[in-house]
Order: structure tokens, then C-alpha cells, then sequence
């Protein structure tokens, strides 16, 4: 397999191997792509998270279970928050 790399990133894998950290250009690419494949992945699956949470809240708006998004509870989450800090 061959990769083009623009200008700056071929310069910044250059030195990467002259610090002697790394002892070729390939391997300072599959580190990089190993943690761009970390990082994808913490990725999917905070968006999977975020998509559960949304359904909680969506079968709370259902049922009922939901509040008013007012200065009060702003107030009341603020408070909440900062005992949790404190504690």
C-alpha cells in the first residue's frame, strides 16, 4: 500500500523518527492510525450512549415524567450540582 502525505505531515513524521522514539516512517503511521481507529471507535460509541440517553428522555416526555425548563429548575440543577462538587 502507498499514502501520499501532504508536505507538513511527511515533515512531522520525519521528525518523529529522528527523535528515535520511532525507527521508521511506517511505524510512526500505523501508531497514528491506531489511535485514530481508538479514537473513531470512543466515538461510536459515545454517540451510542447519547442516542440511549435521547430515548430515555423521549419515554420520560411519554409518560409524562418531564419538567418545565425554566429559571427554577436552572436554579435547582445549579444547587444539585454544585453539593456534588463540595461533597
Amino acid at each position: 500500500m502507498n499514502v501520499s502525505l501532504t508536505p507538513k505531515l511527511e515533515k512531522w513524521v520525519q521528525e518523529k523518527v529522528k527523535t528515535g522514539f520511532y525507527t521508521s516512517s511506517s511505524e510512526v503511521i500505523r501508531d497514528a492510525l491506531r489511535v485514530l481507529y481508538l479514537f473513531e471507535e470512543e466515538k461510536v460509541k459515545k454517540f451510542e450512549n447519547l442516542r440511549g440517553d435521547l430515548m430515555v428522555g423521549v419515554e420520560q416526555l411519554k409518560t409524562g415524567k418531564s419538567q418545565t425548563f425554566d429559571k427554577k429548575l436552572v436554579t435547582r440543577i445549579k444547587r444539585e450540582g454544585r453539593k456534588r462538587l463540595d461533597g
